[in-house]
C-alpha cells in the first residue's frame, strides 16, 4: 500500500506526465457553453466546419477550386472552425472528426487512454441515433468527407497500429470495437443502424415503441415481417411524419442482417491470409462446413463452431507473429463471427435446463473471443460455465452455477464500461444522450443473448424452487443478487453516470449505474456493478444492515419508470432481492418499521478510559491493544501489536496520540470571540445541538446547524498552529525510528479515532488518510487535514446514525513509511458470499489503496477445499502509484494479466489461516474471528497494514423476516436438468 525509501521503482517520465495530464485535464469551458456550441453546430449547414479545402502533401492548404499542383497525394475535405480547433486543443474534445490527414499517433491518443479514438466512436453513435448530432444540418455537406479517402486512411491506420506487437494483448476489446467503426473495408455496422433506425421511428411515433423494444432486446429475422405489417397498418401516419423511408430502410437492414450468415464475407476476408497461416485452413474449413448447412436449421452447430473458432482466433492473435494487414483480416473475421453468433443465438431455443447451460457455456466462450473477457479470465472462469455432466443436481449447486454465470456477464459489461465510461461521462455533462452508448455496445454483442440465457435459467430455477427475487414487475428478475442483508423503505432514486457528487440521504433507496467510491448514509443501495464486496462502502453497508444488491444494465433501465416512487426494499442473507410499492407491503413488512422506530439501537463511544494527558509522539512499537481508545485509536494499537506478532511483515511507525490533538485545541480559535478556544467552540456547539433536540426542533434543522458549525471548525483547524514541541519530536522520531530525516522519508498519515472498530461498528474509511507526503510543510498540513476529517459531513452523518455521543470523537494519527506495493487490498477470513467460516475472501487492485476505495477489484474465494475461484477480475484502467517526490499519480494498466499470481493466492490462504490462529490469542483481542485484513505485496513479500474484527450487522443477518424470504433449505431434493424449461 505504501512506497519504501530504499526500493523506489523508477518511473518513466513520459508515462507519468501523460497520465498526470489524463487525470488532471483542465476544462475552461463550462458544460453549458459546450452544449450551446453543440446546438450551434447542429443548426449550421456547415456544422463544425468552416469550408472545403485542398490539403497538400507539403503541409499547405489551398482553396477548394485551387488544387495542389502536381500532387497525387493531396486530399480534399472540410477543415474545422477555429472554435472546434480550440475545443480539440484546450478541452480535448473532438467533434465531427475527419480521419483523412489525421496523424495516426494523435488519433490513437495513447497518452490520454485513447480518448480521441473513443470520441470518434461516440460521435458516430450520436450521429446515427440523434439525427446527425453536430452534423444535423451538415450531414450531407458536399465534399466534407471523401469516403474513399477515409477508408484508405482507416486501412493504413490499422496497419500502423497492428504492427505493434503488444496492442492486441493490452487493448484487444478496444481494437475489435474500433474495427467496427473506422471505415476500412466499405462496410457498415448493420446492428447499430438497425437499433438507431428503430429508435428514430419510436421517438417520433410512440406506437412503434413495442416493436422497438423487441428489436433492441431480442432482434431476429422475423422482425422484418413485423415492421412490414406495422407499415401497412400505419401507412398514412408514417408518411405524414416522414418516417416511411426510415421504416423501409429498417426492413432492408433486418433482412440483410438476419437473412444470411455472413459466410460469404468471411470467405472473402480469409483470402487476405497467406496459405502458410495456420488459421487460414481452420477458417476455410469452418466456412465450407457451415455452407453445406445453408438453409438448414442447424443454428446450434453454427453457433458452437463459430464460438470455438472465435476463441481460437483471439488466442492465436495474441501469440503468433503476423504482418499487420493479416492481423486486421483476422480482426474483421472475428467481428463477423461475433455477428453470426449474435444472430444464431436467437434461433437456438433450448428445451431443457441442461441445454440452456450448454448455450450459456458457448456464449461465454464467444464473449471471450470477442474481447469482453480476458483469456486468463476465461481459463479460470470458463470452466464454471461448463456442463456439470449430471442429470440431477441439488439446488445449491445450480445456484452456484447461476452465480458464476451472472458474474461472467458482469465481467463483460464491466470491460465495456471501463473502456468507455470516462469519455461517455464527460460527454454526458453536455449531451445526456451519450449515456446510451454503453448500452448500445452491449445490445449489439454476444453479451445480450448470454445475459438473456442466464436470466432464463435463473427464472426457471426460481419457478421450480418456489422462491426467488421479486423486484417490482421487471421482466429480468433472476439476474439481480443481494450483497448485504437488510430492509428499508423510501423514495427510489436512479443515478446515471458519475455518482460521487450525488446528494443522498439515509432514508431513501439509491440505484447507481456504477458504485461510488465514497458514500454518505443511505437507506438502501443497488449498483449495476458491485465495485468489490470488501470496499469501505460495502463494509459500512454490511455493518449498518443497509440492504445492498447488484443488478444488470437492463434491470437498471427497467427500473426507470419507478424512479421517484416510494418502495419497500429487502435483501435476505441468501441474496434474495425484494422490491415493491409501499402500498403492497404486508402486515409483517409494515411492522418492521414500527419496531425500528421504537427500538433504534445506538451505541456510546467509551470515554471513561481515554487518556488525554499523553502529549508526546510515541514509537509504534511501544503501543498495543491496551492503548486502543486510550492513548490512540485502534489502527496504531493494532499495528503496534501486529509488529510484535508478525515482525517481518509490518513497517516501523510513529503515533501522534489523542492528547496532542487535545493540547492543540486549547489554542484561541480564529474568527471567534475573545476567550473562545477550539475546545470550547466544539463543546458549546454540540451542547447547543443537544438543547435544540430537547426543545423538539426538527432533526433536519439540528443536523443543518451542526454541519454548519462543523464546517467552521474544519476551516479553523486548517489554520491551527502546530506547536514546536510536536515538530521537534517528529524530527527526532523520523531519524531514530523511520531511518531518515524529517522531510526526506515519504510517509502516510492515517486518521485513527477512538470511534473506529468498536464492538458493533467498524467505521471503515470514514476519516482521512493522507497519501505519500514528503516535505515538512506537506506533512504538517497533512496532520491538520487528518485532525479535521472527523468533522466532515460524511463522517459525521455515519457516526450520527450509529453513535449516541458523536461529539466525543478524538483523532490520533499513525505515521508510517510508504511501501512500494505492486498491488494491495483486503482479505476477509470468511466466505463473504458463502457465509462459510472456513473460506477466505480476497479483493486486490494494482498499486496503492487497492480494493478499500471501491475499485472494481480482482476478487477470489479461497475455499476450505483448496480451490481458488475467481469471482471478479479487476476493471480499473488507472491505478495509484507513489513517486519518491511525494503525492500520487494514476498509471494505466491493461487487463490481460491477473493482479494476483497463484503464489500470491497460496500465500494469502496460508496467512489467513495463521491470522485465525494467532489473533484470538493476542492480548486485548476479544474476537474469535473472522478478521478484516488490509495488506499489500511488494514483489512477493506481504506487508500488513491492519487486522481488525470483521463486523457484520447480526440483526440483519438473523432477522426472521429476512430469513423468511430466503430460499428454503431443501435436503434430499435434486433438480432434473433434463426437465423442460
Amino acid at each position: 500500500m505504501y512506497l519504501s525509501t530504499p526500493s523506489i521503482r523508477s518511473f518513466s517520465l513520459t508515462i507519468l506526465l501523460s497520465v498526470a495530464t489524463l487525470a488532471t485535464a483542465q476544462t475552461d469551458l463550462s458544460a453549458t457553453r459546450i452544449a450551446e456550441l453543440v446546438t450551434e453546430f447542429r443548426n449550421d449547414p456547415r456544422g463544425p466546419y468552416k469550408g472545403i479545402f485542398w490539403f497538400c502533401s507539403d503541409g499547405s492548404i489551398r482553396a477548394a477550386r485551387d488544387p495542389c499542383p502536381n500532387d497525387d497525394s493531396a486530399h480534399q475535405h472540410a477543415d474545422y472552425k477555429p472554435v472546434v480547433d480550440r475545443l480539440m486543443r484546450d478541452e480535448q474534445l473532438y467533434f465531427g472528426q475527419i480521419l483523412t490527414d489525421t496523424r495516426y499517433a494523435d488519433f490513437w491518443d495513447d497518452g490520454m487512454d485513447h480518448s480521441r479514438l473513443k470520441q470518434y466512436q461516440l460521435n458516430n453513435y450520436l450521429t446515427n441515433t440523434d439525427n446527425g448530432w453536430v452534423l444535423e444540418k451538415a450531414r450531407f455537406y458536399r465534399g466534407a468527407f471523401q469516403v474513399e479517402d477515409e477508408e484508405e486512411w482507416g486501412r493504413k491506420f490499422f496497419q500502423w497500429l497492428l504492427a505493434k506487437d503488444d496492442v492486441l494483448r493490452t487493448d484487444f476489446y478496444l481494437i475489435m470495437q474500433a474495427a467496427r467503426d473506422i471505415p476500412h473495408r466499405g462496410d457498415t455496422d448493420l446492428n447499430q443502424r438497425i437499433r438507431a433506425k428503430s429508435k428514430e421511428i419510436a421517438d417520433s411515433y410512440p406506437d412503434f415503441m413495442e416493436l422497438r423494444i423487441k428489436i433492441h432486446g431480442r432482434p431476429a429475422a422475423e422482425d422484418a415481417d413485423a415492421v412490414r405489417a406495422f407499415m401497412e397498418q400505419h401507412d398514412a401516419q408514417l408518411k405524414s411524419k416522414q418516417l416511411y423511408a426510415a421504416a423501409t430502410q429498417l426492413v432492408e437492414d433486418i433482412d440483410t442482417a438476419y437473412g444470411g450468415s455472413d459466410l460469404a464475407t468471411i470467405a472473402d476476408l480469409v483470402t487476405a491470409l497467406p496459405e502458410s497461416d495456420s488459421l487460414r485452413s481452420l477458417i476455410r474449413s469452418f466456412v465450407n462446413a457451415q455452407s453445406a448447412m445453408e438453409g438448414s436449421t442447424e443454428s446450434i452447430s453454427r453457433l458452437t463452431a463459430a464460438a470455438d473458432l472465435s476463441l481460437r482466433i483471439r488466442s492465436n492473435l495474441a501469440i503468433t507473429p503476423r504482418r499487420a494487414q493479416h492481423r486486421l483480416a483476422l480482426i474483421d473475421i472475428n467481428n463477423e463471427l461475433g455477428d453470426l453468433i449474435f444472430r444464431s443465438a436467437a434461433d437456438w431455443s433450448p428445451q431443457t435446463a441442461r441445454q440452456q447451460m450448454e448455450k450459456i457455456c458457448y456464449l461465454g466462450q464467444a464473449a471471450a473471443g470477442a474481447g469482453f473477457v480476458e483469456l486468463w479470465e476465461f481459463e479460470q472462469g470458463g470452466s464454471q460455465l461448463a456442463d456439470p455432466n449430471y442429470q440431477y443436481i441439488w439446488p445449491g449447486m445450480l445456484n452456484a452455477y447461476l452465480d458464476n454465470a451472472r458474474r461472467f456477464v458482469e465481467w463483460g459489461t464491466a470491460t465495456n464500461r471501463s473502456t468507455y465510461a470516462e469519455v461517455v461521462e464527460r460527454y454526458a455533462t453536455f449531451e445526456p444522450k451519450a449515456l446510451g452508448f454503453l448500452d448500445d455496445r452491449i445490445r449489439g454483442s454476444v453479451l445480450l443473448p448470454l445475459g438473456e440465457a442466464v436470466g432464463a435459467l435463473g427464472d426457471w430455477l426460481a419457478r421450480n424452487s418456489q422462491s426467488g427475487n421479486a423486484i417490482l414487475d421487471i421482466a429480468t428478475q433472476a439476474q439481480a443478487r443481494g450483497l448485504n442483508a437488510g430492509y428499508a423503505r423510501g423514495i427510489l432514486h436512479l443515478i446515471e453516470g458519475t455518482p460521487d457528487e450525488v446528494e443522498v440521504n439515509n432514508r431513501d433507496i439509491f440505484v447507481f449505474s456504477r458504485p461510488p467510491a465514497d458514500l454518505k448514509p443511505v437507506g438502501g443501495i443497488m449498483t449495476v456493478s458491485e465495485g468489490n464486496m470488501v470496499s469501505h462502502v460495502q463494509l459500512l453497508a454490511r455493518n449498518l444492515g443497509i440492504p445492498n444488491a447488484v443488478l444488470t444494465d437492463q434491470q437498471f433501465a427497467e427500473l426507470q419508470p419507478y424512479a421517484g416512487e416510494e418502495v419497500f426494499f429487502a435483501v435476505s442473507p441468501a441474496g434474495t432481492v425484494i422490491m415493491k410499492p409501499v402500498d403492497e407491503m404486508n402486515d409483517t413488512e409494515q411492522a418492521l418499521f414500527t419496531v425500528q422506530e421504537r427500538k433504534q439501537e445506538r451505541i456510546r463511544v467509551p470515554v471513561d478510559r481515554i487518556d488525554l494527558t499523553t502529549r508526546d509522539v510515541l514509537n509504534m512499537r511501544d503501543v498495543g491493544s491496551e492503548d486502543s481508545g486510550v492513548r490512540c485509536g485502534p489502527k496504531a494499537a493494532n499495528l503496534g501489536q501486529l509488529k510484535r506478532l508478525f515482525p517481518d511483515n509490518v513497517v516501523e511507525g510513529l503515533v501522534i496520540p489523542f492528547g496532542v490533538f487535545r493540547e492543540h485545541l486549547d489554542q484561541a480559535m480564529p474568527g471567534q470571540p475573545a476567550g473562545t478556544t477550539y475546545w470550547t467552540f466544539l463543546n458549546d456547539r454540540f451542547a447547543q445541538a443537544t438543547a435544540m433536540e430537547e426543545r423538539g426542533q426538527a432533526a433536519a434543522e439540528v443536523e443543518a446547524y451542526t454541519l454548519d458549525q462543523l464546517a467552521t471548525l474544519r476551516e479553523a483547524i486548517a489554520e491551527i498552529k502546530i506547536q514546536g514541541k510536536l515538530i521537534a519530536q517528529l524530527r527526532s522520531g523520523f531519524s531514530e525510528v523511520l531511518g531518515g530525516r524529517f522531510g526526506d522519508v515519504p510517509v502516510f498519515l492515517r486518521s485513527d479515532t477512538n470511534m473506529e472498530d468498536l464492538a458493533d461498528f467498524t467505521g471503515a474509511g470514514l476519516n482521512k488518510t493522507v497519501f505519500n507526503v514528503v516535505n515538512e510543510t506537506a506533512i504538517l498540513n497533512g496532520i491538520k487535514e487528518v485532525w479535521a476529517s472527523p468533522y466532515t459531513e460524511r463522517s459525521y452523518r455515519w457516526r450520527q446514525r450509529y453513535l449516541l455521543n458523536p461529539e466525543n470523537v478524538f483523532p490520533s494519527i499513525l505515521v508510517i513509511p510508504s511501501v512500494d506495493v505492486n498491488h494491495s487490498g483486503v482479505m476477509i477470513t470468511k466466505g463473504v458470499t458463502t457465509g462459510n467460516q472456513d473460506d477466505i475472501t480476497v479483493a486486490f487492485s494494482r498499486g496503492a489503496g487497492g480494493a478499500v476505495d471501491g475499485q472494481a477489484a480482482e476478487s477470489y474465494l479461497l475455499d476450505h477445499t483448496g480451490r481458488f475461484t475467481l469471482q471478479a477480475p479487476a476493471r480499473e484502467r488507472l491505478h495509484r502509484r507513489l513517486p519518491v517526490t511525494g503525492g500520487s499519480v494514476m498509471v494505466p494498466a491493461a487487463f490481460d494479466q491477473s493482479v494476483l499470481s497463484r503464489r500470491n493466492l497460496t500465500d494469502l490462504y496460508v496467512l489467513g489461516q495463521r491470522v485465525e490462529e494467532v489473533m484470538p490469542q493476542a492480548p486485548g483481542v476479544s474476537s474469535e474471528g473472522p478478521y478484516d485484513v488490509e495488506l499489500g505485496f511488494e514483489g512477493d513479500k506481504i506487508w500488513l497494514f491492519q487486522i481488525r474484527p470483521f463486523v457484520e450487522n447480526s440483526k440483519a443477518q438473523s432477522s426472521e423476516y429476512l430469513q423468511s424470504i430466503s430460499p428454503p433449505e431443501r435436503e434430499g431434493v435434486y433438480i432434473d436438468l433434463h426437465s423442460s424449461l
